[in-house]
C-alpha cells in the first residue's frame, strides 16, 4: 500500500456492479450501492460506468442482510439507503475542516444503522434477528477510506505488487484463518464459517467498526463481495478473473465474470461482487 499517493494523477474511476440471488435462495438478501455526492446532494450511479474524481467524491458498499422471512432482504437496503441521507452530511464537516475524520464519521453512519436496524427488530414480529453485514469505500482523489463490519470483504489489487483482503471477517472462522491456524481451503468447508461475532443490528448491543484508508494511483483494483462469492472462487481466482482473464471472459465486464463464476462453482448463496478501477 502507498503512503503518498499522487492525487494530481488520479482522474477516473470505472466500476461495474452485479448481484444474484444463487441457485438455492428464494430471495437475494444482498444489496450493493454506487453514488457520488458533495455537500449538498448526491446521485445514484448505474451498475457500471465511468466518471471523473474532479466531478466529486464517490462511494460503493455491499451489505449481506440476514433475517427471517425477508428481514434480511429489507435489512440491507436500509444499510444502503441510510448512506445517502448521511454522507454528504458528513462531506459538509469535512469541507467545513471539522476535527471528525473519515474513522468518526463511518462510526457515526454505521451507529445510525445500527440502531434503526434494532428497532425494527425489537418492535416487529417479522423484522426479529434482522441484521447486516456492510463493507463501504469512499474515494477522494488520490485516497480511498473505508469501514466495515460483518464477514463481506474488501480486496486491494495494487497496480503492482500482491494483492490483499483488506477487511477482516467478523467471525470466529475469520479469526482461526487469521491467526493461521486453519488453511483458507478449511475455513471455506468449516460448519460455523456464517456464523457472525458482529453484524449492524441483529441485536448486538455494541459496534466496533473496521475503519482504513489506502493510497491509490491508476492501475489500482478495489473488489467488494458478499461471502456468497468467496463460497465460490479461491483468493487466488479473483486476481486471476480480474488481472488474467481469457479472452471470452475480457469480454464480461468484471463484477460479471467474478459473480458467473462463482455461481457455476457454488451458487449456494446470494453473491454480490462491485469492483472499482482507478484510470
Amino acid at each position: 500500500m502507498k503512503d503518498t499517493p499522487d492525487s494530481s494523477r488520479l482522474a477516473t474511476l470505472a466500476w461495474s456492479g452485479m448481484t444474484h440471488r444463487g441457485h438455492v435462495r428464494e430471495n437475494n438478501e444482498d444489496s450493493f450501492l454506487a453514488l457520488t455526492f458533495d455537500a449538498q446532494s448526491f446521485q445514484y450511479l448505474g451498475k457500471y460506468g465511468e466518471a471523473s474524481l474532479a466531478n466529486g467524491d464517490y462511494v460503493f458498499a455491499v451489505s449481506d442482510g440476514m433475517g427471517g422471512a425477508k428481514a434480511g432482504e429489507f435489512a440491507s437496503k436500509i444499510a444502503v439507503e441510510k448512506i445517502t441521507k448521511l454522507l454528504p452530511k458528513g462531506f459538509r464537516s469535512m469541507a467545513a475542516g471539522m476535527e471528525a475524520g473519515f474513522a468518526d464519521l463511518f462510526q457515526e453512519l454505521f451507529d445510525e444503522i445500527h440502531g434503526a436496524l434494532n428497532y425494527l427488530g425489537a418492535n416487529y414480529e417479522e423484522c426479529a434477528g434482522m441484521g447486516s453485514t456492510l463493507t463501504l469505500c469512499w474515494f477522494t482523489p488520490g485516497w480511498m477510506y473505508f469501514g466495515h463490519i460483518g464477514d463481506s470483504r474488501l480486496y486491494y489489487f495494487p497496480a503492482s505488487g500482491s494483492f490483499k483482503q483488506l477487511t477482516r471477517d467478523d467471525s470466529h472462522v475469520g479469526w482461526l484463518l487469521r491467526t493461521g491456524r486453519i488453511s483458507e481451503r478449511e475455513a471455506r468447508a468449516h460448519p460455523g464459517k456464517h456464523s457472525l461475532q458482529k453484524a449492524l443490528g441483529a441485536g448486538h448491543q455494541f459496534i466496533e467498526v473496521q475503519t482504513g484508508s489506502v493510497g491509490c494511483e491508476p492501475g489500482d483494483l478495489l473488489m467488494l463481495c458478499s461471502d456468497g462469492l468467496i463460497d465460490g472462487l479461491w483468493d487466488r481466482q479473483l486476481l486471476q478473473y480480474l488481472r488474467e482473464p481469457s479472452e471470452k471472459e475480457a469480454a464480461l465486464l468484471p463484477a460479471q465474470r467474478l459473480v458467473e463464476a462463482a455461481l457455476e462453482r457454488s451458487g449456494r448463496d446470494n453473491t454480490t461482487a462491485l469492483v472499482v478501477e482507478l484510470r
